[in-house]
C-alpha cells in the first residue's frame, strides 16, 4: 500500500491512498484526514485504506491524478525525527574530512542524532540557502515510519513497529558542524529541514526489497542533471533498522508518528558513486590532499529516487533546486 498527503490548505494536508504506479490517488476515509491520525489508529485504519488502494488496483475506483508538485511530506509534521548513521563507510569518510576518528564503538553501539521534525519538506520544496559559507549539502537517505513502540522493544522485535518506508534528503549546513561538535553536545544549527519522498510505502508493498529489516534497493542520487551515486541500500546497512529501533527504544517509549533514518546511503565500492557532496570531497583530499568540489549553491538541483531489482520506483522522487532565502515555497 502506497500512501501520500494532499497539501489542501490545512496544516497536516489530507492522506491520500496511491494506486501501485503512483499516478492516481483517493482521499482516505473521513475518519483518518491525515496520515498521523492513521497511524494513530492503525489497526483500524490500515484495514479501510487497504480496500481503497484495492479499489484503486483493479479499476473500481478511478481516483484523481497525483501532481508531485501538490504533495507535501507524507507526514508534513512528525513527532520525532530520529537519524542514524548505519552506513559505516560513510562515518569513517566524513569523519577523516574534519579530522576526527570514528567512535571505538563504531560496530557495535549506532551513531544517532535528533533532528528537527516540525518542518518537514515536500518532494518538490525548495532547498533555501541562507549563507553559501555554511556548505549546502544533500544526502540521500532511506527512513522507516514507526508505530507506537514501547520502551526496551528489542531488535528481535522490532519488525511490529516498522508501518511505512520512505526516502529522504536530509540537508546538512557542513561548514557549522565541527564548531557545533565541539562544544560536546551535538548537532543542531548545522540540520535545516529534511525533505521526503512523495510516497510512503508499506512493508509488503515492497516485496523481497524489505528483508532483515534493511531496504534493498539502489538509491539514486542525481546533481544537476547528472547521476553521482547508484548505491546499495542493503548490503552495507551494518545496523539494520531493527538494531536502530532496539537501540533507541533502550530508554524511553516512541510514538506512531516517529520517523527513523539510516543515515546517508554509503558503498566502499567507489564505482557506485556518492550520496552526498562530503563523501566526494574526502575522496578528492585522500587524491589529491584537498577537496576540489564545491558546497551546494543557487539554482543547483538534487533528485533522489530508489529503484528495485525490477526498475521499480516505489518512493517516487525528491527533486528539488537550491534557492536564496526568502523566495516563496
Amino acid at each position: 500500500m502506497k500512501l501520500a498527503t494532499l497539501r489542501d490548505g490545512s496544516r497536516d494536508g489530507r492522506l491520500l491512498v496511491v494506486r501501485k504506479d503512483g499516478e492516481a490517488g483517493a482521499p482516505a476515509p473521513d475518519a483518518w484526514p491525515t496520515l498521523q491520525r492513521a497511524l494513530d489508529d492503525w489497526d483500524a485504519a490500515e484495514p479501510a485504506l487497504r480496500a481503497i488502494s484495492d479499489q484503486l488496483a483493479t479499476g473500481a475506483t478511478d481516483g484523481m491524478t497525483i501532481d508531485p508538485h501538490r504533495l507535501g511530506a507524507p507526514l508534513p509534521r512528525a513527532y520525532e525525527w530520529v537519524d542514524g548513521s548505519a552506513f559505516l563507510n560513510h562515518v569513517i569518510l566524513v569523519r577523516k574530512a574534519r579530522g576526527a576518528e570514528p567512535p571505538k564503538t563504531l560496530e557495535s553501539d549506532p551513531l544517532i542524532y535528533q533532528g528537527g521534525s516540525g518542518d518537514l519538506l515536500g518532494p518538490r520544496d525548495p532547498i533555501e540557502l541562507h549563507d553559501p559559507a555554511w556548505g549546502l549539502d544533500f544526502e540521500s537517505e532511506v527512513c522507516a515510519i514507526l508505530g507506537d513502540t514501547p520502551i526496551g522493544t528489542r531488535a528481535s522485535e522490532a519488525q511490529a513497529c516498522v508501518r511505512l518506508l520512505v526516502l529522504a534528503n536530509d540537508c546538512t549546513l557542513r561548514n557549522l558542524i565541527p564548531d557545533e561538535l565541539a562544544k560536546g553536545f551535538g548537532f543542531f544549527q548545522s540540520k535545516p529541514a529534511t525533505a521526503f519522498s512523495p510516497f510512503a510505502v508499506t512493508p509488503d508493498e515492497l516485496g523481497g526489497s524489505w528483508r532483515g529489516g534493511r531496504l534493498h534497493v539502489r538509491v539514486r542520487s542525481t546533481y544537476n542533471e547528472k547521476i553521482v551515486g547508484d548505491c546499495e541500500a542493503g548490503p552495507e546497512m551494518h545496523f539494520s533498522f531493527f538494531d536502530l529501533v532496539g537501540h533507541i527504544a533502550k530508554t524511553r517509549r516512541f510514538t506512531a508518528g516517529t520517523i527513523l533514518g539510516s543515515g546517508t546511503v554509503s558503498n566502499a565500492d567507489r564505482a557506485r558513486g556518492i550520496s552526498c557532496l562530503a563523501e566526494r570531497r574526502m575522496i578528492e583530499t585522500i587524491e589529491t590532499g584537498k577537496p576540489a568540489t564545491p558546497f551546494m549553491s543557487v539554482g543547483d538541483r538534487i533528485e533522489i529516487e530508489a529503484f528495485d531489482g525490477a526498475l521499480v520506483s516505489p518512493f517516487g522522487k525528491i527533486d528539488q533546486r537550491v534557492v536564496a532565502a526568502g523566495k516563496p515555497r
